[in-house]
């Protein structure tokens, strides 16, 4: 045996499993479930203090690579993914070129081979991202692609979007949608609404999110196709998914720890390192959002993780959009959900490790005989503070920064290999 980790909480719900017990890992893959006297290469003894959940996935990250690898690349993002518990991550083509041919996925692909966790490619909807002309879907699908979006963007023209829509029912490859109607954010940078009055800053109004959220589930239905919509921020976009899976539509969705968190009262301190696209809303959002993943409407938790330098965040009205994550996601949620009694580890489970690549169609980490061993290792009572400077991500600009957050990723498990071990070294640990 490989890897014996003693006396651990494994929490998976897909194998009924919520119990204290011992985990063996050999040849990459899970050998044992139960108690054991055996003897391995190494031990974790988890004292009944630790849980495991099956590898987290985050299928909305932005590792930057190629084109703007001065804000991070697949290696930097990939280890802040590993210290996040992350075993795969699926990323936007949104880079400089965009990921919009094979040669392209290839470059993600490879790199992403040397670094010990899955790192998946998502082409583009439309070449160059233009909402003029798609991809040829084939190629892309035949390089590795794991799904499509022009993230970062909304397709512009409808009626591409429906094609997409339509061809996904052949191909297989999820559409994701972001949904801003950029002529009615037209220059906005946080949300319209008390606060940008108070700033004296333009807004972005809802209704940006909330048309095209529409928009897209009216595509969708119009052809059977199966939509996603990426990082849901609003009440009204939370009620339009609602009704449309009560109605049947094929619609999943995702959200960001940051909107079940925050509230637009953080931009109060002209702090650009609280703006992201979509941007942080109104309380009764947040807990529309909040009640939202408590109740199934959203189907998993991700980061957007969107790195920029200090340089680029330093002016609060011109920077650019977009915050890191995935070193404080878990935390975040578990601070925010679990520690509150809101939903248990078998949710969180569901939220972050099992529908992110269910939706994706990717197989799914579980923690059974004969698995691949996929595990994060979680000291749930662990309380830390977040310092930028600590993360592992080339940049800093965390919407969490200075938060003091419960739970910690201590070894994060990847095809039987421990790719990340924590080692204490925070501010106020």
């Amino acid at each position: 045996m490989d890897i014996l980790i003693k006396n651990v909480l494994a929490v998976d719900p897909q194998c009924g499993l919520n119990e204290i017990t011992d985990i063996g890992i050999t040849d990459g893959k899970i050998s044992l479930i139960g108690a054991t006297d055996e003897s391995a290469e190494r031990v974790i003894d988890a004292k009944g203090k630790l849980a495991a959940l099956p590898g987290l996935f985050d299928m909305h990250v932005h590792f930057r690579d190629p084109g703007q690898t001065h804000k991070e690349d697949i290696f930097t993002g990939a280890a802040a993914a590993k210290a996040g518990g992350f075993t795969g991550v699926a990323c936007m083509p949104n880079t400089k070129p965009v990921i919009d041919n094979a040669e392209l996925v290839k470059y993600v692909l490879d790199k992403g081979q040397k670094t010990g966790i899955d790192v998946l490619p998502i082409g583009c909807v439309t070449k160059g991202m233009q909402s003029r002309e798609l991809c040829d879907y084939d190629e892309l699908k035949a390089a590795g692609v794991c799904a499509l979006s022009d993230d970062g963007r909304p397709v512009e023209n409808a009626e591409l979007m429906r094609q997409a829509l339509e061809k996904s029912l052949d191909n297989g490859l999820a559409v994701l949608s972001h949904c801003e109607d950029m002529k009615i954010i037209n220059g906005g940078i946080i949300n319209k609404g008390e606060v940008s009055q108070k700033l004296g800053v333009k807004g972005m109004d809802r209704a940006s999110e909330d048309s095209i959220t529409a928009r897209e589930i009216a595509l969708a239905m119009s052809c059977g196709g199966h939509i996603h919509i990426c990082h849901v921020s609003t009440r009204g976009s939370v009620n339009i998914i609602r009704a449309a899976k009560k109605d049947g539509v094929n619609v999943t969705c995702e959200t960001a720890p940051h909107y079940f968190t925050f509230t637009d009262e953080k931009l109060l301190s002209r702090d650009a390192d609280y703006r992201m696209s979509p941007p942080l809303r109104t309380e009764d959002d947040r807990q529309a959002v909040e009640e939202a993943v408590l109740d199934g409407t959203i189907d998993c938790i991700i980061t957007d993780h969107a790195p920029h330098s200090a340089d680029e965040k330093a002016d609060f009205e011109t920077a650019p959009n977009g915050v890191v994550g995935l070193e404080t996601s878990l935390a975040a949620t578990l601070t925010k959900l679990y520690h509150t009694g809101k939903c248990g580890l078998d949710k969180i489970a569901q939220l972050m490790s099992i529908r992110p690549r269910q939706i994706l169609g990717i197989p799914t980490a579980k923690i059974a005989v004969g698995e691949r061993a996929d595990l994060a290792i979680i000291d749930l009572d662990y309380e830390w503070e977040v310092v930028p400077e600590q993360l592992h991500s080339k940049s800093k600009n965390s919407v969490f920064k200075g938060e003091r957050l419960m739970g910690k990723n201590l070894y994060t498990i990847c095809k039987g290999k421990v790719v990340f071990e924590y080692q204490s070294n925070a501010k106020g640990e």
